[in-house]
């Protein structure tokens, strides 16, 4: 009977012998995973609006739109030695109202060298991802810009090469690590970092100091302005911990346009910086609140002058068919005011519960974007369901509001809903 039990339950029974074969537990030397998705989105469009008047001047459309988004994001990294190679190859399908689109992108592509434990050498295209805040950073001076809406994807990296040399101690100071990095800016190569012909230098200072994370964060070279860079994190309890990030731009050049259509340019040193917290509770709920001060950002007079002007060239081409003065303004708004969060002040909010009332795998949130200066923001609820083994499905929901001539009251879209279904392999 003791048998029959062990062998039902897959356990050895008494008389074997017990194997333990050490290969099924040594590290392997590559790895290979990802994950695949499949994201509708239902939006309900705010014809009024100025961006929505801006992106459909010329169409038709009705009160809503669909679109159907892919994913496939794959990567794999092979280790040998003192060697290691690494890649992320990102895929996106799309099908929306501006049409059928499909790009397959380098996100990361790069070896690594370790030719002792304190000193790692790496070339080739990666994501740095500088600073500690969660929906923003300021201080990431090498990285695209997070979208707050989702900011735990991966972005795309940057061709550079870089140097990380660490060293542990023993007293309040407990580590010290520099990393310099090289990011050449020509045609071809790099040439959306910013101006081309240059060689940029940058680099991060970090110190484990007494418990606090410390970054001290550079960038200097003719492709943007020079950016000098302080951010920190610590944990006042296990569960409460701060952090905030302080950039300096010095001579960012900065276009604009009033309500007329008339263009200009200056050029001035800004300061941007965000302080925030994450706090845990005995329930496991998890809040992250950061504030975001966009020293760059447009003040509520020049994005009410910019929505001014869209107004006015949608109404002279009602009335005319002329476009020129919204081609004028489309091309202001790549060039800024239609960016995520262009304006100078914003709160972050979100709350996130883990199995509430005992409801295994069922994960609810709910996040909250402000704009401090207008009083527009967007306010984002979300369920996450993982039951299946690799397989998320999440269910969110965005609802914007503000009034006219705000940034939210002037987006194209009134509410969204998307069920984004990845699977993870």
């Amino acid at each position: 009977m003791w048998a029959l039990s062990c062998w039902l339950l897959g356990t050895p029974s008494q008389g074997e012998e017990f194997t333990f074969d050490a290969a099924e537990f040594e590290k392997k030397p590559y790895h290979f995973g990802g994950y695949a998705e499949l994201r509708p989105v239902l939006s309900g469009l705010d014809r009024d609006a100025a961006l929505h008047r801006l992106r459909f001047f010329a169409e038709d459309g009705g009160r809503t739109t669909v679109e159907y988004n892919g994913r496939l994001q794959i990567e794999g990294d092979l280790e040998q030695g003192i060697g290691r190679a690494f890649m992320r190859l990102n895929s996106d399908y799309d099908n929306t109202a501006a049409g059928e689109s499909f790009k397959t992108t380098v996100y990361d592509g790069y070896l690594s060298l370790k030719p002792t434990p304190n000193l790692t050498l790496e070339v080739g295209k990666k994501s740095l991802r500088w600073g500690t805040g969660y929906a923003w950073n300021p201080v990431a001076f090498l990285g695209r810009a997070k979208d707050p809406d989702d900011p735990e994807l991966n972005l795309e990296g940057f061709i550079l090469a870089s140097v990380s040399w660490i060293k542990s101690f023993s007293g309040p100071l407990q580590t010290l690590s520099l990393s310099p990095v090289l990011l050449p800016v020509y045609d071809g190569f790099n040439d959306d970092f910013g101006e081309t012909g240059h060689l940029n230098i940058g680099g991060k200072l970090y110190a484990l100091l007494a418990d606090t994370d410390i970054d001290l964060l550079f960038l200097a070279g003719g492709s943007g302005p020079n950016r000098y860079g302080f951010d920190f994190a610590r944990n006042l309890t296990p569960n409460f911990e701060i952090h905030g990030e302080f950039a300096y731009l010095r001579n960012v050049r900065k276009r604009f346009l009033d309500a007329t259509g008339l263009g200009g340019e200056r050029e001035e040193d800004t300061l941007s910086y965000l302080i925030g917290l994450r706090y845990l509770t005995e329930a496991e709920t998890t809040w992250i609140v950061e504030y975001y001060h966009n020293g760059a950002g447009f003040n509520r007079e020049e994005m009410e002058s910019f929505y001014r002007f869209v107004n006015r060239g949608y109404e002279t081409f009602l009335a005319t068919g002329d476009a020129s003065g919204l081609e004028r303004a489309e091309n202001a708004g790549q060039g800024g005011y239609a960016r995520m969060n262009p304006m100078r002040h914003y709160l972050y909010l979100r709350a996130g519960q883990k199995e509430p009332f005992d409801i295994l795998y069922f994960n609810p949130a709910v996040t909250a974007i402000i704009n401090l200066a207008d009083g527009s923001f967007s306010l984002s609820p979300e369920v996450l369901y993982t039951a299946v083994t690799n397989l998320e499905l999440r269910l969110k929901t965005t609802f914007l509001a503000g009034k006219r001539l705000s940034e939210f009251g002037e987006k194209q879209n009134d509410w969204r809903l998307e069920l984004r279904m990845r699977y993870y392999f």
